[in-house]
């Protein structure tokens, strides 16, 4: 599938580049980004034409071209709508960053926003909601005064937690993932922010909900901090990560998204002066047939609470 591919504003380079991509769908991406460079001589300034010569160039396995190619993309449109920094960062050409452009996120949550449902709950098996609605019950029992879904998305997880919470906001990078969440009548506010620089002003709230959102942000140490500044004391912290598998905090995968490992979530949580309620292996989804490991976990400022470690899902 063509990734966010706009029209380069000349006809005879998107012929051009159309036949690039049939050349590549039928498996000879060599040829494809020869045909797509000569498009690019048409349009030298086609940013999108640039970032997806890369990756021709890359299935090509001409790293040092692909390279030359998304550095030109990030040149021409610095914002990196596409993501070609980290594209630069997973062959070695860019050092590691340690969260994503923030237009490159909410660009990606835009342009899926219509398909995003039918794509992650039918053919990849998402199950994450039903999974932390089910450790919050237990970690916790009764409603809640305020809950914050951060990176709401559609509204998945704003659907199970409606029930058993007095007021819910909603608060995501993408206008059109926001569009579709307030379709559903669920949410008593919804907001775009950047979770990179997250804040929030009013009433604490006792119960923050990040349901495969950080994988999206890199480094957590913000993000936590932030959540430990508007929780309320005998609040609950509901969140996922993808397992970083070996060692290390975090690390940017082929797929554009961030693992990180249990003991760096523990670090931060213990630092931020939450003590860890329960955390839980399970599959959050599937990626081309193959099963996404990951962590359910959720925290609280009570130190004494014990912790229940659950054997990974099936």
């Amino acid at each position: 599938m063509k990734p966010l591919q706009a029209s380069s504003g000349d006809l005879n380079a998107d012929r051009r580049a159309d036949f690039a991509e049939m050349l590549l769908a039928s498996g000879e991406p060599a040829q494809a980004a020869e045909l797509l460079l000569g498009a690019l001589e048409l349009a030298p300034r086609w940013a999108a034409g640039w970032f997806r010569l890369g990756e021709m160039q890359e299935a090509a396995g001409l790293p040092d071209q692909a390279a030359q190619a998304w550095a030109m993309a990030l040149h021409l449109e610095p914002a990196d709508r596409l993501g070609a920094a980290l594209k630069l960062e997973l062959i070695g050409k860019a050092s590691a960053a340690a969260a994503p452009p923030s237009a490159f996120v909410e660009t990606l949550f835009d342009h899926y926003a219509d398909s995003f449902e039918d794509s992650l709950v039918k053919k990849l098996g998402y199950g994450l909601p039903d999974f932390l609605e089910r450790a919050i019950g237990k970690a916790r029992h009764g409603r809640f005064r305020l809950a914050l879904d951060l990176g709401c998305g559609t509204g998945l997880m704003g659907e199970r937690l409606r029930p058993f919470v007095d007021r819910l906001e909603g608060y995501d990078i993408s206008a059109g993932m926001l569009k579709k969440a307030k379709a559903k009548g669920i949410y008593d506010r919804l907001a775009k922010a950047d979770l990179q620089h997250f804040t929030h002003t009013g009433d604490r709230a006792d119960l923050v909900v990040a349901a495969d959102v950080f994988i999206y942000l890199g480094a957590l140490d913000r993000i936590i901090g932030a959540v430990a500044n508007i929780l309320a004391e005998d609040g609950i912290f509901a969140f996922s990560l993808e397992t970083l598998a070996g060692g290390g905090d975090f690390a940017l995968l082929p797929s554009r998204r961030y693992a990180h490992s249990e003991a760096y979530a523990r670090r931060l949580l213990g630092a931020n002066g939450f003590a860890v309620l329960s955390l839980q292996s399970l599959v959050i989804r599937h990626d081309r047939g193959d099963p996404v490991q990951g962590l359910a976990i959720v925290a609280g400022f009570a130190a004494a609470a014990v912790e229940v470690i659950t054997p990974a899902a099936a």
